[in-house]
């Protein structure tokens, strides 16, 4: 009689009675929040703006106002084609000159071609490096120079210009930037200034 009482409990009973005889803790609802979960992680904070480029130049590289024979065209990507930098037209031989004040980092021959490379003074951290190529250096690394002094000569070596030409080039770190931009209003004009004549006025 008894035996046949304990079939009849219902299954439920068996199975509440069995996990409570075994100290097994009941399963958490998906709802409930565990009290372990860590908190939420900060967002990244932006990344900081690029340092504009100060208008510092006090001279082009070559010659007054020179041809571009072929503009700044950025990369985009790091290893991507594209012109990182500006050629400007100059005949062999013809002096360049540092666009502003600043110290020689390095002076001599890369990949057979002479090249002149500046750290320019007061433009920030990191500061802003511009590099002439093909160059006859006539200053070496650590030189302290003043702005249009010259640095060496224009080489005759071939390269992709139709004539000879400068190629000069900017960078920031290792971000490349475009060169003209070192040149204020005043200087990149494309023609100088004119006296005109006063009318009404005689001539002295």
């Amino acid at each position: 009689m008894h035996v046949n009482r304990f079939l009849a409990l219902p299954l439920g009973l068996l199975l509440a009675a069995t996990a409570s005889a075994s100290g097994a803790a009941p399963t958490p609802s998906p709802s409930t929040p565990s009290a372990t979960a860590s908190p939420s992680a900060p967002a990244p904070s932006p990344p900081a703006p690029p340092v504009p480029v100060p208008a510092i130049a006090r001279s082009w590289p070559v010659g007054t106002r020179p041809a571009v024979l072929r503009g700044w065209e950025p990369p985009a990507t790091p290893y991507a084609r594209g012109h990182r930098g500006v050629d400007l037209a100059a005949p062999a031989g013809a002096p360049v000159r540092a666009v502003a004040a600043g110290r020689v980092l390095f002076a001599g021959r890369v990949a057979g071609r002479g090249v002149v490379s500046l750290e320019l003074a007061g433009t920030g951290t990191p500061p802003l490096r511009t590099t002439y190529e093909p160059v006859a250096p006539s200053v070496t690394e650590g030189d302290e120079i003043t702005p249009a002094q010259p640095v060496g000569t224009l080489s005759p070596t071939a390269s992709h210009c139709p004539t000879a030409c400068l190629h000069w080039g900017l960078r920031r770190g290792e971000t490349y930037l475009n060169p003209l931009s070192l040149l204020p209003a005043w200087l990149s004009a494309r023609a100088p200034s004119r006296l005109l004549p006063v009318l009404g006025v005689p001539l002295p």
